[in-house]
């Protein structure tokens, strides 16, 4: 089990929440799911190392001259992935083209009658067979019709399927990717994919493929129905299908390019909103208000340019098939004019011939007009499959996760832990720490000593380049480790709602009675129950404004929901400020009483009511021991505490 949980103060919603369930981790938006990984500090699920800056290239990020993105992926493996989903639905998707060709086949029957009813008249057909006609033109309009309402809705419905298990799958990777991952290609972009791309994708679902299916059946029924009256009537007909796949050849390569610049102009520009909104007090702080403004002006103007470069080149393109269709008719009523004068085929069967190709107008214009947003759907569906690829879970570390043999206790040891990020020098040298079950060992030393980089290994957040972790004598791998482990960082996310359900993304079964006592146990239930609808009250974003020592007690309260054997709590009071902080440590003390844990402490103060301090620097230990043994010691540890009291007289050595 990991945890994150960042605080930006009162209830900003700037970071993921903190705390998950077992066996599972909360993404940004506080959806629990199966091997998740959050975080913003740096760190990293098993599906990838994430260092500093960025992430290492195994993790699939595309890199390009304008920064890095998200992958996507090429045609093969999205025709792969489509492949799949249609192999996995096969049932449903024959019954469909089956009734869509039932419906397309009784369409063509009226066009055959009318030909029929042509001769009818030139001869002065009797009335009988006028009403024999009339009745078989009715019953294939009727058949046509009733047909193509169940056609559209199951090809509708199999679309749908298909685009919901994408949709699923795209939203538990995109909440398994480390937060660094993110910061690296831009909120932006993975924001345009899961609303854009995915909208994109919905409508070509609904309607747009359900239409080129439609209209496809029905072509190919009409040139056999053609073909059926007189073969050269279907090869004059025919004519214009060499013309149609030339104009096709003559658009596609030119529209697919613009379509996926389309995209990732989207989203660089959803990016740049993105970072606008989010850094508004830094934009106002700074006066960067017109600098922002012309730069999202550029970028919308950028996808203004595409997209009217894409309606350009679409305009020419539909020249093309309104050629096309002018030689086949042509092509058809002068073979249907010889064929007749020559007795072969007679004035009703010409003219059924060419009602059936000019039937085929608007069909096959919508087969071939919707190749735009089919272009648009296909852009997007690599991108999304770009993300559900991301890391493959073959690709995932090494992992124990298969070994039946459960710790003995809940004691935590690091053993020669070394670690790098993204391929950079090493940041921790054989690091070796450990935790006898229910100890309290806390972690000091100077900014990018390599505290949080441990604290995200010992949480199985981090996989270390070599070393090992073992809870309870057992190595136990990245998912495993954190069914063990919670970690609470600085940031805390409060999501807006109820304040008892913020509690219960914890452990969504807890009761009332569980979330109050839990923040009993930290000290916050005096305050909740004075809130104007106590564990009611709406938090969060437009919700009642908490205060950051408020928010980190929540936190404390979901660690204790949750009730690991093993707590880390990276900075998790840091934010309070020297008012709150006693209080805090109060609270986060009662929420580790009787867990083994590991501090890294912001507070030296943490550090001296530990059990044992270890003092990192540039990612080595130089010193472990108890509070006052290091402080007699006179080493770094000192210079540290005596450093600490300066700056806060009222402390006192313990």
């Amino acid at each position: 089990m990991t945890t994150s949980d960042k605080t930006t103060g009162s209830n900003k919603t700037t970071g993921p929440d903190e705390v998950a369930g077992p066996d599972e981790a909360v993404g940004s938006d506080g959806v629990a799911v199966p091997d998740g990984v959050v975080g913003s500090d740096g760190v990293a699920g098993p599906d990838g190392v994430v260092g500093p800056d960025g992430v290492a290239g195994s993790d699939g990020v595309a890199r390009s001259d304008g920064g890095e993105r998200l992958p996507v992926a090429d045609a093969r493996r999205t025709w792969a992935w489509l492949r799949g989903e249609l192999r996995e639905r096969w049932p449903a998707a024959t019954v469909a083209v089956l009734v869509g060709a039932v419906g397309a086949g009784a369409s063509v029957v009226p066009v055959y009658a009318l030909g029929t009813l042509v001769d009818l008249v030139r001869e002065q057909g009797t009335g009988s067979a006028f009403a024999a006609i009339a009745a078989v033109i009715v019953a294939g309009a009727l058949i046509g019709g009733l047909a193509a309402g169940p056609a559209t809705y199951l090809i509708s419905r199999v679309c749908e399927q298909m685009l919901a298990d994408l949709r699923e799958r795209t939203v538990a990777r995109a909440l398994s990717l480390p937060v660094t991952t993110l910061e690296r290609v831009g909120k932006g972009d993975l924001l345009s994919r899961v609303s854009t791309d995915t909208a994109a994708i919905g409508k070509a679902a609904s309607s747009v493929v359900p239409t080129m299916i439609s209209a496809f059946l029905l072509g190919v029924v009409s040139v056999a129905a053609m073909a059926g009256l007189d073969w050269r009537l279907g090869l004059a007909g025919a004519v214009a299908i060499p013309l149609y796949v030339v104009g096709l050849r003559w658009y596609l390569p030119r529209a697919a390019p613009k379509y996926a610049a389309e995209r990732r102009a989207v989203a660089d520009n959803s990016q740049l909103l993105v970072e606008s909104m989010q850094g508004a007090r830094t934009v106002q702080a700074y006066r960067l208000e017109q600098r922002r403004l012309r730069r999202v002006g550029n970028a919308s103007r950028e996808v203004h340019d595409i997209t009217v470069s894409v309606f350009t080149l679409f305009t020419r393109f539909v020249g093309r098939v309104n050629r096309a269709e002018f030689f086949g008719l042509a092509a058809i009523l002068v073979t249907g004019f010889f064929l007749v004068r020559q007795g072969t085929v007679t004035v009703g069967e010409s003219a059924a011939a060419a009602v059936l190709f000019h039937r085929l107008f608007n069909p096959i214009g919508m087969l071939l007009f919707t190749f735009d947003e089919v272009q648009a759907a296909g852009a997007s569906l690599a991108r999304l499959v770009g993300v559900i690829d991301l890391i493959p879970d073959g690709d995932r570390p090494a992992d124990q996760e298969s070994s039946p043999v459960q710790p003995a206790d809940a004691s935590l040891e690091l053993r020669d832990v070394h670690f790098s990020y993204d391929g950079a020098p090493e940041v921790l040298h054989g690091v070796s720490i450990s935790l006898p079950a229910g100890s309290r060992v806390a972690l000091v030393g100077s900014t990018g000593a390599g505290k949080s980089t441990i604290a995200a290994i010992a949480a199985g957040i981090l996989t270390p380049g070599s070393g090992a972790v073992r809870v309870g004598g057992v190595e136990l791998g990245p998912e495993r480790l954190r069914g063990h482990v919670a970690i609470i960082t600085q940031e805390i996310h409060v999501f807006a709602g109820p304040l008892v359900e913020d509690l219960r993304l914890a452990r969504p079964d807890a009761s009332p009675e569980e979330a109050a006592a839990a923040l009993a146990a930290v000290g916050a239930l005096d305050w909740v129950t004075a809130l104007p609808d106590g564990l009611d009250t709406v938090v969060g974003e437009g919700g009642h404004e908490l205060t950051t020592a408020q928010v980190q007690q929540l936190a404390l309260a979901r660690l204790i929901l949750v009730d690991p054997p093993i707590a880390i709590l990276d900075e998790a009071t840091a934010e309070a400020g020297s008012l709150g902080a006693r209080t805090l440590e109060e609270s986060a003390a009662a929420a580790t009483r009787g867990r083994t844990t590991l501090i890294v402490a912001h507070r030296l103060t943490q550090a001296a009511s530990a059990d044992r301090v270890v003092v990192l620097e540039h990612g080595r230990i130089v010193e472990q021991g108890g509070h006052r043994e290091l402080v007699a010691a006179g080493g770094r540890y000192a210079e540290l505490w005596r450093a600490w009291e300066a700056r806060t007289p009222t402390s006192s050595s313990r």
